[in-house]
């Protein structure tokens, strides 16, 4: 009897969706809303393997673009340096998971994840020509997680959950402006995405 109720206990938690709700800090930029996905299945009761999607979006002048554009000769007014800097930012890591889980108490488990995957970004910033109009570019970089929390069973197909993770990736690109005089001048934009993920969650097994 015990080792059937702890098969279908097991085959019940067998795959697993899971939403995520928080707050990403990252280097680049002030932090701000993140929402995210994530799927799974229980290769035993207390490891799971998945893949996980992400969004975070944010809007913000990159200062250091600003002070690479006044060092462009004929090119000092701050405040149109401001404009073409002007950044908006949409960052989605789709990453591989792995997940072990500690029973500490009656339903509940403390667990550390790690991730690995590719963290793609799209960029929409103002033209240094016209800072009237956007241009868009993307950027991609390898990225890696690891963190841990807590998660309460609420019942045999559902649990709530709150993490900390690290996520680590600097995706960049070569960016190219002409100046007034018509020189060219390239400029390594580089986005620090590194920072930490505060969230909740809600995940229901399968």
């Amino acid at each position: 009897m015990f080792l059937f109720v702890s098969f279908t206990a097991i085959n019940a938690q067998y795959n697993s969706a899971a939403i995520k709700l928080g707050y990403f800090s990252p280097s680049v930029s002030d932090g701000g809303f993140i929402i995210g996905y994530e799927g799974g299945k229980y290769i035993d009761e207390n490891f799971r393997i998945g893949w996980s999607a992400d969004w975070f979006h944010k809007e913000y002048i990159d200062k250091s673009l600003v002070g690479e554009f006044n060092e462009i000769p004929g090119s000092l007014d701050y405040t149109v340096n401001e404009l073409r800097a002007e950044t908006n930012i949409h960052q989605i890591p789709l990453m591989g998971t792995m997940t072990a889980s500690f029973p500490v108490a009656p339903r509940w488990k403390a667990f550390v994840t790690a991730s690995l995957g590719l963290d793609i970004l799209l960029i929409v910033y103002n033209s240094y020509e016209n800072p009237s109009e956007d241009d868009i570019h993307g950027a991609f970089d390898f990225a890696w997680r690891l963190g841990g929390g807590a998660s309460y069973q609420l019942g045999r197909r559902s649990e709530i959950f709150g993490e900390i993770v690290y996520h680590n990736s600097t995706p960049s690109w070569t960016y190219d402006v002409v100046d007034g005089n018509g020189r060219k001048h390239t400029f390594e934009r580089e986005f620090d995405m590194s920072g930490f993920l505060t969230r909740v969650g809600v995940r229901f097994y399968y």
